[in-house]
């Protein structure tokens, strides 16, 4: 009996991820015999120098990317066997996103945003998911603001929106890119607690890109990537712990 993802409690795994481009003398790279699992309700940082392939890694276990070898499953679907068609359905129904520049549309109110991902899926949300989504917006602050348009709202509040649309749906697993990079110290400070939150009371799986110390502080899991391979993998740690990680990374490099 072969042995499913979801068997080991992993809410993603990439198994032997490699990543190049180009051919030839001038081919790069970006990711070599990468292999994770990401654990149900957990909060992991990736994290490495610039270059290192923790953006690539977290587009192709994203299904934003196809590697060069490899698989990548969410839960006990392989998501690098399936169609453009079937993957784009997946990532709506079972991925959320929360990127550094919020991507909410200027056209849509806040709470057209947050409804974004059922009305891409052609349905409104069930009386379950309508509550929890009415929880999700009392939670983050923004029942005072569902009228308003992304203008009209601060860095902060944007990305309170974008967070709430990525787990309106209650997603498998949410990937943050870079989640805190147009924010302020303070602002961005909430937005982390935020998510951890999420991922504490929720047992929301998340994934977070970031070159940020102490974003990545917040998290339960570190991985640290170098030069397209994972180097360390390790659980929580202070913002000075992984300064001084990185520091010595930076050196050795």
């Amino acid at each position: 009996m072969q042995i499913q993802p979801s068997d080991l409690g992993l809410i993603s795994r990439a198994v032997a991820l490699g990543k190049r481009y180009g051919t030839g003398s001038g081919a790069v790279t970006a990711l070599d015999d990468v292999s994770i699992g990401l654990r149900r309700g957990e909060f992991t940082a990736v994290m490495g120098p610039s270059g290192s392939g923790k953006s690539t890694l977290m587009h192709i276990m994203a299904g934003l990317d196809t590697p060069t070898s490899g698989e990548v499953w969410i839960g006990d679907t392989e998501i690098t066997a399936l169609s453009d068609s079937a993957l784009t359905v997946l990532r709506r129904r079972r991925i959320g996103f929360v990127f550094q520049s919020f991507n909410l549309l200027p056209t849509l109110d806040v709470r057209g945003n947050i409804l974004l991902p059922f009305e891409l899926d052609g349905r409104r949300p069930s009386r379950d998911e309508q509550a929890w989504i009415d929880e999700l917006v009392d939670t983050l602050g923004l029942r005072a603001r569902l009228g308003h348009r992304p203008h009209e709202l601060s860095g902060g509040q944007q990305q309170r929106v974008a967070i709430a649309r990525a787990l309106a749906t209650r997603p498998d697993l949410v990937f943050a890119d870079e989640p805190t990079g147009n924010l302020d110290s303070r602002t961005g400070r909430e937005v982390l607690g935020l998510l951890a939150d999420a991922s504490r009371r929720s047992g929301q799986s998340i994934a977070m890109v970031t070159h940020d110390p102490v974003a990545a502080s917040h998290a339960d899991r570190i991985l640290f990537l170098a030069d397209g391979r994972v180097v360390n993998d390790t659980g929580r740690l202070s913002a000075e712990e992984i300064s001084s990680y990185m520091l010595q990374m930076e050196r050795a490099a």
